[in-house]
């Protein structure tokens, strides 16, 4: 992996004997924002640290927040409880355990994550040291989920805000720039294509939908150019693998709807975020669709 690549230390029991559970790579788990690399942890409270794996209630929040050790080094926080949102922050940046986490309730995402033996579909919201959501898989526990914290179900995913959230990501995922396009390769588990990347972004299965499948009406609905909303996608479902495409509307660039903003994976450039005319010329094979997850 390169250097400037961020990860977490695999850490050996013999060199973290206190790690009960597993020994996971944080990003595996993440996909991290530009910002993930400018807002460094604040340490710990400077409490008295129990011992691993046991909980502490803080005086000022004793029915509603406990505090845990955790393991690992550069552990991302999120804004949502979505892997796929972007980074507010770090924990452990330079050193395994380096800080403990405050958290107040858990989030069952439903979505499950597995990295070698160890599955969980957990994300803790923390308000120290960083404020954000944060895997439970970063936490020195043997539990896939919080002990004594509250769980609270999984918000909806199928939200245009969140597609939005999401398709945003990937312009800064790879050290601060966009992700590669590529037939083959994947990140975070989806292709690095133009439908693997919409897929992403609706949170979709990975490795993601074809093009054909995204435009079938499993997932989305036909509609009219001039519907569009943002979070839909405009489709061409014709042709061969390289010449179908996909793309996120995201906002009409004037009233007379003339071009628009949108999200796209593209060979050779990676993740764009451009404007577009593509299913505006009378003829084009580019046509508008609705996601169903948007229920309307």
């Amino acid at each position: 992996m390169p250097a400037t690549r961020l990860h977490s230390t695999r850490l050996l029991p013999a060199q973290h004997p206190s790690v009960l559970r597993r020994f996971l790579p944080a990003l595996a788990l993440t996909c991290l924002a530009a910002g993930g690399l400018a807002v460094p942890a604040h340490g710990t409270t400077g409490a008295a640290a129990p011992a691993p794996g046991t909980v502490a209630l803080q005086p000022a929040a004793r029915q509603a927040a406990a505090s845990f050790p955790t393991w690992g080094t550069r552990w991302v926080v999120h804004a949502t409880p979505d892997i796929n949102s972007p980074s507010v922050g770090m924990i452990n940046r330079t050193s395994p355990g380096q800080d403990r986490i405050t958290a107040d309730y858990q989030v069952d995402t439903g979505r499950r994550v597995c990295e070698g033996s160890a599955c969980s579909t957990f994300m803790a919201h923390i308000t120290q040291p960083v404020t954000g959501f944060l895997t439970v898989a970063a936490v020195d526990i043997p539990e896939d989920r919080l002990p004594g914290v509250p769980v609270q179900s999984a918000p909806q995913s199928g939200s245009r805000q969140q597609t939005l959230q999401r398709a945003a990501v990937w312009l800064t995922a790879k050290n601060g720039r966009p992700v590669p396009y590529s037939q083959g390769a994947h990140w975070r588990g989806y292709r690095q294509d133009c439908s693997g990347y919409a897929s992403m972004a609706l949170g979709l299965p990975t490795p993601g939908e074809t093009t054909v499948g995204l435009a079938s009406r499993r997932i989305t609905r036909p509609i009219p150019m001039s519907e569009l909303q943002p979070g839909d996608l405009v489709i061409d479902a014709r042709g061969d693998r390289n010449t179908r495409h996909v793309v996120i509307f995201e906002k009409w660039n004037d009233a007379a709807h003339r071009s628009y903003t949108a999200y796209e994976q593209r060979s050779p450039q990676g993740t764009s975020h451009r404007s577009l005319t593509y299913g505006l010329a009378a003829g084009s094979e580019y046509k508008a669709y609705r996601p169903l997850q948007y229920g309307n």
